[in-house]
């Protein structure tokens, strides 16, 4: 699944702070990375050589941010084997047979769980 959410991550990161999405195939929804901010942000090199060196960090710690994002994400997505999207937890459905997303399961007719049950708005 890692590989699968490295894929479709989308790079959000500016120079200051790394973050990164996701958006369901399903319904739309976006998961966000935590924001990490890069340790050297704000901060203005003083010569070409502390550039090279400030670029060299914030590429190193950019990849660091990646990587727990798409860690995070994989926790988040289920891939479809059926229509070979990428979806979230609450558009991903538990079949008894094969699990699959809820659009697939409702043109198949297959009945499931989600992985997250949908969020209930509180009524005030």
């Amino acid at each position: 699944m890692r590989e699968i959410v490295d894929a479709i991550l989308k790079d959000c990161s500016t120079r200051e702070v790394f973050s990164f999405s996701v958006r369901c195939a399903e319904c739309g929804e976006v998961w966000k990375s935590r924001q990490i901010r890069f340790s050297k942000a704000g901060v203005s090199p003083l010569s070409e050589g502390k550039r090279i060196v400030f670029d060299t960090l914030y590429q190193k710690e950019h990849e660091r941010a990646r990587n727990a994002a798409v860690s995070d994400a994989a926790e988040s997505f289920n891939y479809c084997p059926i229509c070979r999207r990428t979806v979230c937890n609450r558009c991903f459905l538990i079949c008894e047979d094969l699990d699959m997303c809820i659009h697939c399961a409702s043109q198949l007719n297959e009945q499931g769980a989600p992985v997250m049950p949908p969020l209930i708005e509180a009524v005030i």
